[in-house]
């Protein structure tokens, strides 16, 4: 398994850190106190419901970050809709609520996408639940933040299922999502 600062230097560099094994389910998820893009407080519970996919990123991410959901138009309708996607930012000095809001709001993401954003500890909290990687890169106003590109599946109850790489096409990830949603390894 890679540590933290190799998979943080995989990530960096862009290359399969993704595509390490995926932790055992009890390793990923927990606990967190974040804000939404509408300003109200949520916790671990906004996943209990229906299956979510949730990503970490940041609104200034300058080529990844939207691509990724693209699998959830590969679902279709009847499929798509029993998929809530969950996008906790890992920039929380300029992601705000009114800053996610735009970002989710736009053509890129699903009707519904929920940003979450909160206090540099509270977003570390979260990624460190999810067993992710997040650091800042660079200074000034134009810095980047190197993270982890993995997107978590969680069933309907809040455990983690499984992990779809980046690199995956769309077609690939909703084949992924669906053998989960059926109980499929």
């Amino acid at each position: 398994m890679l540590r933290p600062t190799l998979l943080g230097l995989a990530c960096t560099l862009g290359l399969a850190a993704c595509q390490a094994p995926a932790p055992p389910p009890a390793a990923v998820g927990g606990p967190f106190q974040l804000v939404d893009q509408n300003g109200r407080a949520v916790s671990e519970q906004i996943l209990e419901g229906q299956w979510t996919a949730v990503f970490f990123g940041f609104t200034y991410c300058p080529d990844f970050c939207p691509r990724a959901l693209q699998a959830q138009a590969e679902l279709g309708p009847r499929t798509a809709d029993k998929l809530q996607v969950v996008f906790i930012s890992v920039d929380p000095e300029r992601d705000t609520p009114e800053a996610l809001k735009a970002y989710v709001e736009n053509d890129a993401f699903p009707e519904g996408t929920i940003g979450l954003t909160g206090s540099p500890e509270q977003v570390q909290a979260a990624v460190k639940a999810y067993r992710a990687y997040a650091q800042k890169s660079g200074e000034g106003e134009n810095y980047l933040v190197d993270h982890s590109t993995a997107i978590y599946i969680m069933d309907p109850q809040g455990r983690f299922v499984r992990v779809l790489s980046s690199d995956q096409t769309p077609q690939q990830m909703a084949a992924q999502i669906r053998d989960a949603m059926r109980g499929r390894a």
